[in-house]
């Protein structure tokens, strides 16, 4: 980790001097001295830009896309698509272990040197509590990436990630368990709201963190540790009256729901499917199966049909980047909510979300089906809700994992490959070159 870090390093080095030059100096040893305000701003900026694009990868593991054997990048993709995570090609693209640590490696600065280099004040408050926000954050993907799903009766011995929390290169980087490193994440998460002093961010600077952008975030901790108690009164603050709008896909004029100008956009930093996976995919007859094509108007504006097959049209696009929006708040509303015992919130926020996406006749019909459900058909409702609600934006592989590992197969070149249930591929390993250069990763 250490060798890892010192790269994390060189390489905020050479990003902030392409975009932050005239901000910044650098000392001989090769650390980032920003002085004022605007340059913990531009620092911070230069965090949330090159934040990377794990989703987009992470994605060719779900049951949602067909890999296209015929596009230029399928080398580079096909060891991932087929789980080969012990032997892959040596062009395979990497899952950006290095670049999740910079992300942190730039937060750590502002919140280290911030008020000793340029004061205290509302503004720099502001950027110190988005820098815990978007540490936490990181360290709340690195961890879903590369550790066990959280699970309360292991938690405390499953290993987890290396947390990163101060400025020093030559610390002895261990594991920590994947409950220390919740307990760790929320923490940062309750420093930065302290500091917070925007509610919500206009448009094109809604990358931010923000106070009901890290309140979306800690929702969606409490969720996938399964504190639904927690978990529902987060997320009623996310949802307050003037908060939950959603788009109305029977409107003319209506956005997809993860645009950035959308009326539900809480945050925009992931780039959850990006230009190399647009390129190369096409929507899988699973994905494609769970819509009623004619009655769910999500079908015609998640997709598009490319001679024979379906595409997406959820991104490809900075427009299009998506973290948080009220669309997921409404289903982990509703989960919570069912968990908990409240089935009346629970019916009418899944209700709610589909009133805005089903067609008025169809709606009815939906309502009064789900109406009649008991609570475990209730449950799988809400689940198959959120795989359709939330397709292509990031979420499946993480849901596949906590929700039961299912069995997913993939054909390449006429060969089946298959990800048995409960395989421990839904668990990623530490990169080679990281477990090399610490072997505390091992």
């Amino acid at each position: 980790m250490k060798n890892i870090l010192k790269i994390s390093t060189l390489l905020m080095v050479l990003l902030t001097l392409g975009s932050c030059k005239k901000y910044l100096d650098i000392e001989p040893t090769g650390r980032v001295i920003p002085t004022s305000a605007d340059d913990f701003r531009a620092l911070l900026t230069s965090a949330y830009s090159g934040f990377p694009a794990q989703k987009s990868l992470v994605a060719l593991r779900t049951d949602e896309l067909i890999l296209d054997e015929y596009g230029t990048d399928f080398p580079g993709l096909r060891d991932i698509y087929k789980w080969n995570d012990n032997t892959p090609d040596e062009i395979t693209y990497q899952y950006p272990y290095v670049g999740l640590y910079t992300t942190i490696f730039y937060a750590n600065e502002v919140i280290s040197n911030i008020e000793a280099k340029a004061g205290k004040s509302a503004v720099t408050d502001q950027l110190k509590g988005e820098a815990y926000l978007l540490r936490a954050y990181t360290h709340f993907e690195l961890l879903n990436l590369y550790a066990k799903p959280y699970n309360r009766a292991t938690a405390a011995t499953d290993r987890g990630i290396a947390l990163a929390l101060k400025m020093d290169l030559e610390q002895n980087y261990t594991l920590s368990t994947v409950a220390e490193v919740y307990a760790q994440i929320l923490a940062d998460i309750a420093e930065g709201q302290k500091f917070l002093n925007v509610n919500t961010w206009e448009s094109g600077r809604n990358y931010r963190f923000s106070t009901r952008s890290a309140l979306a975030l800690q929702a969606r901790v409490y969720e996938y540790m399964g504190d639904w108690t927690n978990a529902l009164s987060t997320v009623q603050k996310v949802l307050t009256p003037s908060n939950s709008n959603l788009e109305d896909l029977n409107t003319s004029g209506a956005l997809l729901p993860n645009h950035y100008q959308s009326k539900e956009n809480i945050l925009s930093l992931d780039q959850a499917f990006n230009n190399v996976l647009s390129n190369s995919t096409y929507i899988s007859e699973h994905l494609l199966g769970i819509y009623d094509r004619t009655n769910d108007l999500r079908f015609s504006m998640y997709f598009s049909k490319l001679g024979g097959d379906y595409v997406s049209k959820k991104g490809n696009s900075d427009a299009l980047k998506i973290t948080f929006r009220n669309g997921e708040m409404y289903l982990i509303q509703a989960e919570a909510a069912l968990q908990t015992g409240n089935t009346s919130i629970a019916l009418k926020s899944l209700l709610d979300l589909k009133a805005k996406r089903l067609k008025p006749d169809y709606y009815a019909t939906e309502s009064a089906r789900i109406s009649a459900l008991g609570s475990a058909a209730l449950l799988q409702e809400i689940l198959a809700e959120r795989e359709r609600e939330l397709a292509l934006e990031g979420h499946r592989w993480f849901d596949l994992r906590r929700y039961g590992q299912p069995s997913i197969t993939h054909s390449v070149n006429f060969e089946d490959f298959t990800l048995q249930k409960n395989d421990p591929r839904y668990t990623i390993r530490f990169p080679a070159s990281a477990i090399a250069n610490n072997p505390n990763l091992q």
